[in-house]
């Protein structure tokens, strides 16, 4: 059995009933539209998002989930989605989990719109039944992630990003979502705060490792998704460059920012920079700061009593850091 199998194993049932419900929490009387989201559907991920939410609540719950788990697992999965389709456009990319994004099948200004659509059907499936909490929950996420993804344009033009600036960036862009997704399970079924704020801290530090395992695949040659040196090419700032920067010369620094600036189009010289990186220690210590963001996560479950969803929990931080893709 793979290990998202293993993961999903004790909430089978709820992933199931899931798809439906998320399927029908899309439906609308534009014919169009049905036919999109038909499409986004049908070409889902693992939907990491929804399991978080699930083995959060069961956890926490006796292994018991409730309506508002499923409608906080909807909701986040539509906003994600709405992300998404909005990113392509953004990215101006046309593919998406390997197949054609919806930007590339209907053109930009239907993404958008149906990007919009699916983030107001998001917000109306919390408002038409008062989960107002969820709601907060949700709404702090997509505005961390809009805020995220600016200040990583605005520090992108001057390739001037600190440590402490990068961490913030992916916490807002990247570890919010599964924080939120982790508070939302919780929250719907529990109304200790204490438990709520530990597990939405519990999926922010999953997050963090979560990226910094995607900045490393930029320097390896695993078989994933991305090529190597794509992140350089794209002029963004990794944790294993922005260490390599600050431990190196001046003219060493010059010469790097100058090749990620103005030739960062050169393949032999992307490779030049991506071995600069790992001789001076980048990847060693990005290693080390996704393997402690892991440990702290880990840390947090001891708190819970030993169960199957805290064991899928505890896999599912392992996979995180240890994923080929």
């Amino acid at each position: 059995m793979n290990i998202t199998a293993q993961i999903k194993q004790p909430i089978q049932e709820e992933m199931e009933l899931f798809e439906s419900k998320f399927r029908d929490s899309m439906s609308s009387k534009v014919a169009l539209l049905n036919r999109i989201t038909h499409y986004i559907v049908n070409r889902k991920g693992k939907q990491m998002r929804p399991m978080f939410v699930f083995l959060t609540a069961k956890m926490l719950n006796e292994g018991k989930v409730n309506e508002r788990t499923y409608r906080g697992a909807s909701v986040i999965e539509l906003i994600h989605t709405a992300t998404l389709v909005h990113d392509d456009v953004v990215d101006d990319s046309n593919r998406r989990r390997g197949f054609f994004s919806i930007n590339a099948l209907w053109k930009n200004k239907i993404a958008v719109l149906v990007g919009d659509y699916l983030l107001s059907k998001g917000l109306l499936l919390s408002i038409d039944h008062g989960d107002f909490d969820l709601l907060r929950i949700i709404s702090v996420a997509v505005r961390e992630m809009s805020e995220g993804e600016l200040l990583q344009i605005e520090k992108a033009r001057r390739l001037d990003i600190t440590e402490a600036i990068y961490y913030e960036i992916i916490r807002q862009k990247t570890a919010t979502l599964i924080a939120a997704c982790c508070a939302l399970g919780a929250r719907s079924v529990s109304e200790d705060d204490v438990v709520v704020e530990r597990m939405r801290k519990f999926g922010e530090l999953i997050g963090m490792a979560f990226q910094i395992k995607d900045d490393l695949f930029d320097y390896t040659d695993d078989a994933i998704g991305k090529p190597t040196g794509i992140d350089i090419k794209e002029q963004k700032m990794t944790l294993p460059l922005i260490y390599a920067l600050n431990h190196c010369s001046s003219s060493e620094k010059s010469w790097c920012i100058n090749s990620i600036k103005n030739y960062n189009k050169d393949k032999k010289r992307v490779k030049e920079v991506i071995q600069f990186v790992k001789d001076k220690g980048g990847l060693t210590f990005a290693e080390q700061k996704m393997t402690a963001f892991k440990s702290e996560a880990l840390l947090l479950l001891q708190h819970f009593p030993v169960s199957p969803y805290k064991e899928s929990l505890e896999l599912m931080v392992n996979y995180v850091t240890e994923r080929k893709k």
